[in-house]
């Protein structure tokens, strides 16, 4: 069964919380990064898959999408983004990502951010994503970086004093299920090596074009200093990947 912490109300009062969920995109350190890796959106019909609160499927009709449909697993996720969202031309689907069915072809840009972690069978995902896809179309993902998923701990080791160490990594060959705990316990993700999202993706049809270790730019490091030791280990990748047409 796939877990779904998102509909469990005290984990969905703490997300709601959270900074990237009051301040959107504006607020993902990732996401500059992130941006940068999409293809131009005008005109394009755009798949966000773990759409959360719907700020992807906003961002992409500002950007001239023609149609988005944002996939989500949690229903509590979507009635958020619904109730955030005034157009018609977005629309949101309640699946688990690896579970979609949409025609061949459907879609010219796929995007996920932070949400494929979650989920157990990565290759299944990629099939339906480049099953969905246009030849030549953009799937662009964020993830958690495998140096941050290696460890279920996922938190610096600490001197004496509190103060931060270093970063340790250990099991990275181990892949698999993690059981970690992010404002609660126990929440499942799935720790995959570097080699083994890019193999999948080039197993799928897909050609990489770029991948990323993004940082906090140098404008979040000025408004908040304490994110200089986000320099010292990489916390999420992102992948930009065209699915090649058929030989």
């Amino acid at each position: 069964m796939k877990q779904n912490k998102y509909d469990d109300p005290d984990f969905f009062a703490r997300y709601s919380a959270m900074p990237r969920s009051t301040g959107g995109l504006a607020a993902a350190n990732e996401w500059p990064a992130v941006r940068d890796l999409l293809p131009e959106l005008e005109g394009k019909r755009v798949l966000d898959l773990g759409c959360g609160f719907g700020w992807h499927c906003r961002y992409a009709r500002e950007s001239g999408a023609r149609s988005v449909v944002g996939v989500d697993l949690s229903s509590r996720m979507l009635d958020r983004a619904r109730a955030t969202t005034d157009d018609p031309a977005i629309t949101y689907v309640q699946s688990a990502i690896e579970d979609i069915g949409f025609d061949a072809a459907s879609f010219d840009v796929v995007l996920s951010s932070l949400a494929l972690h979650y989920v157990e069978d990565f290759d299944r995902a990629c099939a339906r994503v480049a099953a969905c896809l246009v030849d030549d179309g953009a799937f662009v993902l964020s993830v958690e970086h495998p140096v941050f998923t290696a460890r279920e701990a996922q938190d610096w080791h600490r001197g004496a004093a509190g103060e931060i160490a270093h970063w340790p990594v250990d099991d990275y060959q181990r892949e698999g299920r993690r059981h970690t705990r992010w404002m609660a316990d126990d929440v499942v993700k799935y720790h995959r090596t570097v080699a083994t999202t890019v193999n999948t993706l080039v197993d799928n049809g897909f050609r990489i074009a770029r991948l990323l270790e993004p940082q906090p730019t140098p404008e979040a490091l000025a408004s908040d200093p304490a994110l200089a030791d986000e320099l010292r280990r990489p916390m999420f990748m992102a992948v930009s990947a065209v699915k090649e047409r058929a030989p």
